[in-house]
C-alpha cells in the first residue's frame, strides 16, 4: 500500500462511492468471456463526468490478492472485488408493492453469482421466480440495492470478528434489476449453476428467469 493509505481509510467517511468501472478491470480477469452488451455499457459510463481518470490502467494484480500473508490491505477496489466474486448470496431491499405494506423498504436473501469462479465479472445475476414478493416489487419499481457481506466468508468468522464490526467488510450496490437480455442468458447459465448446481431442480412451474443489476453506485464499508 501506499504511504499513508491505511491512515487515509480509516480516517474517511466509512460509506465510499464509485463508479461501477470499479468492479472491472480492462482486459483482465473481469472482462474474459463477457457479453458484448458489457463493453457498450462501459463505453456509456465511461463517457460521462465521472470517467475513469487519465492515466487509470489496468488494475494490478495484488487486486485479487486478498489479505495477503504478512498483511497488507488490498485497497477499496480489492475488497469490493473481492465481496462481488466470492459472496453466494446477498441481501436485496426493494421498495415493497403489496398493498399492506406498499412503499414501504422490503429486504430478501438472494441466491447470485458473478460469474463462474474462474470468471466473474463484478455484475449479479439472479434466478428468480415471478412467485417471489422481491420480483413483484421490481416489476413496479426496478431499483433495488444488494448488499454483500464479508461475514459470508472465512475472514470474520476466522478472526472472531462480529458481522456489525467494522472490519467485517459489506459492499453494498445499487442500481437497476433487468431481465438478462437473450444473448446473455447462456452466461447467465453458466454464472448461477456452476456456483449453485441445486438450482437446477428447482421446480420449472415456477417459471424461473434470469435477471441482472445494472449497477449505477457503488458502496463499501470497510475500515
Amino acid at each position: 500500500p501506499e504511504p499513508g493509505a491505511a491512515a487515509d481509510e480509516l480516517h474517511s467517511s466509512s460509506t465510499e462511492e464509485a463508479l461501477p468501472a470499479l468492479l472491472e478491470e480492462a482486459g483482465g480477469l473481469w472482462k474474459q468471456s463477457y457479453p458484448a452488451s458489457a463493453y457498450r455499457e462501459d463505453a456509456a459510463l465511461g463517457s460521462g463526468p465521472a470517467a475513469r481518470r487519465p492515466g487509470q490502467g489496468a488494475a494490478p494484480s495484488r487486486m485479487f490478492s486478498y489479505r495477503r500473508e504478512g498483511g497488507g490491505a488490498p485497497g477499496r477496489a480489492g475488497t469490493a472485488r473481492f465481496l462481488a466474486q466470492h459472496n453466494t448470496w446477498g441481501f436485496v431491499a426493494t421498495r415493497a408493492a403489496r398493498a399492506k405494506i406498499q412503499g414501504m423498504p422490503y429486504g430478501n436473501c438472494l441466491l447470485l453469482s458473478d460469474g463462474p469462479i474462474n470468471n466473474s465479472t463484478g455484475i449479479p445475476f439472479f434466478y428468480v421466480t415471478p412467485k417471489d414478493s422481491t420480483v413483484t416489487d421490481l416489476l413496479k419499481n426496478p431499483m433495488a440495492s444488494l448488499t454483500l457481506p464479508e461475514a459470508d466468508g472465512n475472514f470474520c468468522r476466522k478472526n472472531v470478528i462480529d458481522p456489525e464490526d467494522p472490519r467485517c467488510a459489506r459492499l453494498t450496490l445499487t442500481g437497476q434489476m433487468v431481465t438478462v437480455p437473450p444473448e446473455e442468458v447462456e452466461f447467465a447459465k453458466q454464472a448461477m449453476f456452476s456456483r449453485h448446481p441445486v438450482v437446477r431442480k428447482w421446480p420449472r412451474s415456477y417459471e424461473w428467469f434470469f435477471m441482472k443489476m445494472n449497477i449505477e453506485h457503488i458502496w463499501l464499508q470497510s475500515w
